[in-house]
């Protein structure tokens, strides 16, 4: 999808600051057959470069993120949340799949963007019982996706870290995404809290290997 992104400084939340007048491609092209597609600005690089994988990982998040907001049970507190944040990972990818050293298309993650995470962790963590235990992912269907999205969050970070080894990545960026997947956890629990369901506990005592 080719687009072209207009950005405006207001008082609108974070995810919220660009301005899209997209233009829709052509569904297929051909361009792509031989293993090859083009960054934002018309750069040509293989599907399997750092880059790829890093941009790539991140649209598989933000679908896995899809699968929770498609969930009837979903709190319309945290539909706005997540959508919000859905905005932000268009904003990243859009990031990811330009040219560092060539024009910028969309807003830059900035401290903003990330000091709106901390404060959704904290009143989420402080609207949740504490537990002093190590858990395990699950509880109810909608705990559970958001624990899958949390590990797919962690994967994508990692992709991003990698690409940062040997092209420039806005440090913003990593931090936004290691304060991304701490949110998922509290929210996770939060979820299993506001549906009744137990906490999945690990206990040493249960495993296989203490029974022998």
């Amino acid at each position: 999808m080719f687009f072209s992104v207009v950005c405006h400084n207001n008082s609108q939340p974070p995810a919220l600051h660009c301005e899209r007048n997209m233009e829709k491609s052509r569904l297929y092209t051909g361009g792509g057959d031989r293993g090859e597609t083009s960054l934002v600005g018309g750069e040509r690089v293989a599907k399997d470069s750092l880059r790829l994988d890093a941009y790539g990982t991140v649209d598989e998040f933000s679908s896995f993120l899809g699968v929770v907001l498609s969930n009837r049970n979903c709190p319309a507190e945290v539909r706005g949340d997540l959508l919000a944040i859905q905005t932000l990972l268009f904003d990243i990818g859009c990031i990811l799949a330009t040219d560092p050293e060539g024009p910028s298309y969309t807003r830059p993650i900035d401290g903003e963007d990330i000091a709106w995470l901390e404060r959704l962790i904290d009143t989420t963590d402080a609207a949740t019982p504490k537990i002093r235990a190590f858990i395990l992912p699950g509880g109810c269907e909608l705990a559970a996706h958001t624990h899958v999205a949390r590990t797919v969050c962690r994967r994508a970070e990692r992709r991003i870290l990698a690409l940062s080894r040997v092209e420039k990545v806005p440090t913003e960026i990593l931090v936004w995404f290691n304060r991304l997947s701490d949110y998922l956890f509290i929210l996770g629990r939060h979820l299993n809290f506001l549906s009744s369901t137990p906490e999945l506990l690990w206990e040493r005592d249960k495993t296989p290997g203490a029974r022998r």
